[in-house]
């Protein structure tokens, strides 16, 4: 697990909580939560689980063929999924009920068929990019689409291997998509209307299948999210092109979604071994750059995603080992099995990590062990995961566990 340069650098605490902070709402909005990270500060839940696991509060059939999470927000869940020959955005109310479906093109049935990305919610309104490259705007209350646009064809952008799979993100007013044009990277669309805002015509990078965070370092704010072959960073207001970092990997996959430290850092990973990377960014008025800090190729993250909680950074390699890496250096502390390659979220203390096989394991997130407190699989047959392995990210809310599989959801009760 060789590093590559092993520099020291201080990190507050406080601000890293501050920058995974959920405020003082209970939602789950968008992909990866409020934040975009995959943190929740959640309070009072169990610190370990029956043998049989956690109570299943309910269980929802009919939410279609993917791996798209849940957002929750206004008291509803959302979620998408292929039915038929469809994409459809699905409303749920809290105790399972699936109040409503909207279409959104057609389904992506090609390989690994179903939906990936996950609806974003803001100021009551639902946006969703299908496989496809459609991208809507849905009122809830009428189930009416408000717009949509096809950003590969407005764009000239082209699709991937696996269909579009990015969580769109909004950004004052704006919605961000990466259609993958040769002069449209990256696209900013008016959120109430879907007019083109802005197009990032200096980057001519095909999409990857990560999705966009948004952060503000010495008074610029950027867009930062993985292409195809790279990571970059776009102005948020004008869409200029401010940086682009070559990230490769086997089959164009940079699929995790990249982490933002407050102290001018951000965290890159993607699978197939080729590792992780920290980049320092230098920013000079409406100029910015960056340069790694360290290398390493001992986590080289799929596409389960990656946690930050205070100094440390916790996922899988694409081999299926968790990991453990002390942000300051990029060194280790720990390299074990646990339940194999999955993906995770982090609440009160705790990794909630999926496996592929479909077993669901309470670990506490240390950076000395990963130890594994409870585990239960769901109640899926296991015949299904050597077609379909499990892969939707779980999701802790208001005192519930939220795990995806296929067309079903279930809910479990965790506080």
């Amino acid at each position: 697990m060789g590093c590559v340069r092993v520099p020291t650098i201080v990190f507050s605490v406080a601000a890293l909580l501050a920058t995974s902070a959920l405020g003082a709402g209970r939602e789950w909005p968008q992909w990866r939560g409020p934040r975009r990270d995959g943190v929740s500060r959640e309070r009072g839940l169990m610190r370990k689980w029956p043998s049989g696991g956690p109570k299943l509060v309910w269980r929802a059939k009919g939410i279609g063929l993917g791996c798209a999470p849940v957002a929750i927000a206004d008291g509803r869940i959302y979620t998408a999924g292929n039915i038929g020959d469809e994409t459809v955005v699905v409303a749920l109310d809290l105790e399972g009920r699936i109040l409503w479906k909207v279409p959104n093109g057609p389904a992506w049935k090609r390989g690994d068929p179903g939906v990936r990305g996950c609806p974003t919610i803001e100021k009551g309104w639902v946006y969703h990019e299908s496989p496809m490259g459609r991208v809507v705007c849905i009122d809830p209350g009428t189930q009416m689409v408000i717009w949509s646009v096809d950003i590969l064809e407005k764009f000239g952008g082209r699709n991937i291997q696996w269909g579009l799979s990015e969580s769109l993100l909004i950004d004052g007013g704006k919605v961000i998509a990466c259609p993958g044009g040769d002069a449209a990277g990256m696209v900013a669309l008016n959120s109430k209307t879907g007019e083109t805002v802005w197009v990032c015509e200096e980057l001519g990078d095909r999409p990857g299948y990560a999705s966009p965070i948004v952060f503000t370092f010495k008074g610029l704010r950027q867009i930062v999210t993985m292409t195809a072959t790279a990571a970059v960073g776009v102005h948020a207001r004008t869409g200029k092109l401010l940086w682009r970092h070559e990230h490769k990997t086997a089959n164009d996959a940079n699929i995790p979604t990249p982490i933002f430290h407050p102290k001018g850092y951000v965290f890159i990973t993607s699978g197939y071994n080729s590792g992780s990377e920290l980049l320092k960014l230098f920013v000079k008025g409406s100029q910015a750059k960056v340069e790694p800090f360290w290398q390493v190729k001992g986590l080289d993250n799929d596409h389960g995603g990656v946690l930050m909680v205070n100094d440390y950074l916790y996922g899988s390699t694409h081999r299926g080992e968790w990991v453990c890496l002390d942000i300051k250096t990029g060194k280790p502390t720990y390299k074990e099995e646990g339940i194999g390659k999955g993906s995770v979220t982090y609440a009160d203390g705790h990794l909630y990590i999926l496996n592929e096989q479909g077993t669901v394991a309470l670990v506490s997130a240390s950076p000395k062990a990963h130890t594994v407190i409870s585990k239960f699989p769901i109640p899926v047959a296991a015949a299904n995961y050597s077609r379909r392995p499990s892969s939707a990210h779980p999701v802790v809310c208001n005192g519930r566990l939220y795990i995806r599989y296929d067309d079903e959801l279930f809910c479990y009760m965790v506080d």
